[in-house]
């Protein structure tokens, strides 16, 4: 069983595919070539599904970890009795890129160096392959070069570097050990191919640590060039762009909601999910993350991406919710009964069975990405056009329609709040979007359509018995998806219905950390769940638009509290623990960390929060 924490993993990324790295030297999770191909790495999720250890020989050192400045290139120092080592991990970036080029050209490699900066450490490197999640030992050959490659079913792999490697058949493993003095390194790469019949090329060690300056100064050069947000939180800020680009598939423009698969909600339960796919849900906020975060140019491509693969035609009669990186409509959810999930938490799925629910706020969440950038989009053509106009149209025919709502319910159907809401924002941009659409002739019906929308959200989404907007519409639950209400401009920041739907969540939908739980009623799943950090940074954001900005920076801090020892934050935070749990690291909560500081800076500062696109409207992006 796999038991290391959560919220002991780092994340690489080469903008294609990530790996999770714990405190130990391990690389626990890695799929190859892309973030949703079968993984060679999966020991996070089952003890022999494969993993690769560098580190030193002695037990229990003392570990300290960091991204070497404004990169997500990690570094992990190992404090032993006999001396200090740096491992330096990264997923390659092309030889040569830069800022503008990152993640273009990826050689798909893992690059590992152990560096002894004092005394004398004894390394050891453990490479355990576990191909297609565990389901295949593969073939392990010595080269003459010293090499190691390694066959399995469609997947080559190549290790290389200046160790001395063996191959250990009987633990089916690679295997090495060297005495390292100060000022001596040693180099790892792990290379890929998707041919049977071509086997990747060596790497020496001189290659491997030319492949890892390029990939710190590709990263820090993006970083230079696309990051220029300023004020309160700019470290966390910042950091959290680089978090939201390593996310993205750089081939297509797809933004992953997190890395990794069936990490759990709760341990031992049931609600583990695979998060490795695009969706339009998540494209609204994390636009407007990327545009305070990074550059324009980096929500430019997703927006492209959704667009183009929302715009495809389809049999189904709704707009479908989520995409596979490469724009597939097929998420076909199974589950890997061979795996034993993290802690025990079964099933481990892949696929997500949410990809054909009816979520009637997509169209609210598309329309409104379009509406922010619809300066850099410039023209559209006619199908664009139609295309959009019909989502508003969509909206106007479905918003009294039950569905499963944003967080997925598999319940029966509800007339969730949040999703009508996101009908009334659908038609509101797109109203204010008119001329460009080419459908002036539409805004007298849009318009009718948006007040009937708002009335049944005023006379039915709010309980005056509960004080509050509530899940859905004549019923009695808190929900945090009613904190967005203020986000998106429905009612002002300080309207007191507002106010009250703000004040009711703070008392009866957070725990003793002061973290807000999605909701607390039946769901049609077994288990609880912990606390939701994008609802916590939704409730900060509220209370920054409500004017309140004290308790705005405390719910904010209090939040980002819970990133790990490299500012990464998972899905949710277990109530009575604190730990992390979810799928890491998570992208709507990096995503809900940025919106909520914009927020906190515009509104302290008196400008409108809604300011970042404005600020953006000229640049051009690198």
């Amino acid at each position: 069983m796999s038991t290391q924490p959560i919220g002991e993993h780092a994340l690489l990324s080469d903008c294609h595919t990530t790996a999770l790295v714990d405190q130990r030297g391990s690389i626990e999770w890695l799929c190859l070539p892309n973030v949703d191909s079968p993984s060679v790495f999966a020991r996070i999720l089952d003890d022999d599904a494969g993993h690769f250890r560098l580190g030193p020989a002695a037990a229990d050192p003392v570990v300290s970890r960091a991204y070497l400045g404004d990169s997500l290139v990690l570094e992990t120092t190992f404090t032993t009795p006999t001396g200090t080592l740096v491992v330096t991990d990264a997923l390659a970036m092309a030889m040569g890129s830069r800022g503008h080029e990152l993640g273009h050209g990826s050689p798909h490699a893992l690059l590992r160096e152990a560096r002894c900066t004092k005394g004398e450490v004894e390394v050891e490197v453990e490479v355990q392959p576990r191909l297609e999640y565990g389901l295949t030992i593969p073939l392990m050959r010595e080269a003459d070069d010293g090499s190691v490659t390694v066959r399995g079913g469609p997947t080559t792999l190549r290790l290389s570097g200046d160790v001395d490697l063996d191959v250990d058949t009987e633990g089916e493993r690679i295997i090495a050990s060297t005495m390292l003095r100060a000022g001596d390194a040693v180099h790892l790469a792990l290379q890929y191919s998707s041919s049977w019949d071509h086997h990747p090329p060596s790497w020496t060690g001189e290659r491997i640590a030319d492949h890892l300056r390029d990939t710190v100064s590709a990263w820090q050069s993006w970083s230079a060039d696309h990051q220029r947000f300023e004020g309160p939180y700019q470290d966390l800020v910042n950091h959290s762009g680089r978090v939201l680009q390593g996310l993205i598939h750089v081939p297509t423009g797809a933004m992953v909601a997190a890395p990794t698969t069936s990490l759990p909600e709760t341990v031992g339960g049931e609600r583990n999910w695979d998060y490795r796919y695009a969706w339009i849900r998540d494209s609204s906020f994390a636009l407007e993350a990327l545009w305070v975060a990074a550059c324009p140019s980096e929500a430019g491509t997703f927006l492209d991406f959704l667009t183009t693969a929302a715009t495809t035609v389809q049999r189904s009669s709704h707009l479908q919710i989520m995409f596979g990186i490469d724009g597939r409509r097929d998420l076909t959810e199974r589950t890997l009964d061979h795996l034993g999930g993290w802690r025990d938490s079964t099933p481990v799925r892949i696929g997500n069975g949410a990809w054909d629910q009816q979520q009637i706020d997509v169209y609210g969440e598309l329309l409104d990405a379009v509406h922010r950038l619809r300066r850099q989009i410039g023209t559209l053509d006619a199908d664009e056009r139609q295309f959009l106009v019909g989502l508003a149209d969509s909206a106007a025919m479905v918003w009294d329609t039950p569905d499963q709502g944003i967080w997925e319910i598999r319940g029966e159907p509800r007339h969730h709040t949040h999703s009508v809401l996101m009908c009334w924002v659908a038609l509101d941009r797109a109203i204010d979007m008119a001329d460009w659409l080419g459908a002036a002739d539409r805004v007298e019906e849009w318009s009718a359509a948006r007040d009937v929308i708002r009335r049944a959200i005023l006379e039915r989404g709010w309980d005056d018995d509960v004080g509050a907007f509530t899940q859905a519409f004549d019923n009695d639950w808190l929900d945090a998806s009613c904190l967005v209400i203020s986000l998106v401009g429905f009612l002002p920041g300080d309207d007191e219905r507002v106010v009250a739907t703000i004040d009711a969540i703070a008392d009866q939908l957070t725990d003793e950390r002061g973290l807000v739980y999605r909701y607390l009623g039946d769901d049609g799943l077994e288990g609880e769940e912990g606390t939701f950090l994008l609802c916590t940074f939704w409730l900060a954001e509220a209370l920054a638009r409500a004017g309140q900005f004290e308790r705005a920076r405390r719910v904010f801090e209090q939040a980002a509290s819970h990133r790990n020892d490299v500012d990464l934050l998972a899905e949710e935070v277990d109530s009575a623990s604190g730990d992390l749990l979810g799928n890491f690291p998570q992208a709507f909560s990096h995503i809900g960390l940025v919106n909520a500081a914009w927020a906190i800076a515009a509104c302290e500062a008196g400008e409108d929060p809604d300011g970042p696109f404005d600020r953006w409207a000229d640049h051009d992006a690198p």
